[in-house]
C-alpha cells in the first residue's frame, strides 16, 4: 500500500464515522417541518458559501474514490505531516460531534433559530460561542494535510472564511432573540477560542 492509499484510508474511516452521525443529527433536526429563511444569510453569503462547500466535498470525495484524479493539484508533504493530520481529523471529529449532541433540536444550517430555540451554554459551548465553526475549520485543516492536496486547503480556507463572514449576521440574530442572556454569554466565552479569564457561564 502507496502512502497516498494509506491516508485515503484513514480520511474514508473518518468520514464513515463522523458523516452518517452528523447526517442523521441534520435530518433530525429538519424532522419538525419548520421553514428557515435562510435568505437572511445575505445575497452574498447565500451566493458564496454552499457552493463553494459543495466543491470542497466534491474534492474530498473525488480524493477518496481515487487520489490520483486529484494529482494534478497534490503537493508533497511529508509523512509526519499528513499523519499529525489525521490526529486533527480525530479531534475535529469528535468536537463536531459532542457539538451535535449539545445543540440537539436547535441544530440549523443558517443562522435563524427556530421557534423553540434555546440559548445553549453547556458542552463545548461553556468555552466558545461557536464550535460547530471550530470543528469544520479543523477537519478541513486535517482533511488538505491527509490528502495534502492545496485545491482541497484553498476551498475549504475559502468555507472557513464565510462562515466567519456569517458569523457577524448569526450573533445579531441571537442577541435579537434572547437579549441581555447572550449579551452576557458573549462577555463570559470566546468567539472561536476560550477566553484566558473571566467566569463561563453555567452548564
Amino acid at each position: 500500500m502507496n502512502v497516498d492509499s494509506t491516508f485515503r484510508t484513514v480520511l474514508m474511516a473518518l468520514f464513515l464515522v463522523v458523516f452518517p452521525i452528523g447526517l442523521y443529527h441534520r435530518l433530525k433536526s429538519e424532522a419538525t417541518g419548520e421553514s428557515l429563511d435562510r435568505s437572511q444569510e445575505g445575497l452574498f453569503i447565500l451566493a458564496t458559501l454552499r457552493p463553494l462547500g459543495a466543491l470542497y466535498f466534491v474534492g474530498v470525495v473525488t480524493y477518496m474514490i481515487d487520489p490520483a484524479w486529484m494529482a494534478w493539484s497534490s503537493v508533497p508533504l511529508p509523512s509526519w505531516l499528513r499523519w499529525t493530520g489525521a490526529a486533527l481529523g480525530v479531534f475535529g471529529g469528535g468536537l463536531l460531534l459532542w457539538t451535535f449532541l449539545t445543540l440537539g433540536p436547535n441544530l440549523t444550517d443558517t443562522v435563524v433559530t427556530r421557534r423553540s430555540h434555546t440559548l445553549v451554554t453547556r458542552g463545548p459551548y461553556r468555552w466558545v460561542r461557536h464550535p460547530f465553526y471550530d470543528s469544520a475549520a479543523v477537519l478541513i485543516l486535517a482533511t488538505s494535510l491527509m490528502a495534502a492536496n492545496w485545491f482541497v486547503l484553498l476551498l475549504g480556507a475559502l468555507v472557513v472564511v464565510l462562515l466567519i463572514v456569517r458569523t457577524r449576521t448569526e450573533e445579531d440574530k441571537l442577541l435579537a432573540r434572547f437579549g441581555d442572556s447572550y449579551r452576557a454569554y458573549q462577555a463570559q466565552t470566546g468567539r472561536f477560542l476560550p477566553k484566558v479569564s473571566g467566569a463561563r457561564p453555567d452548564a
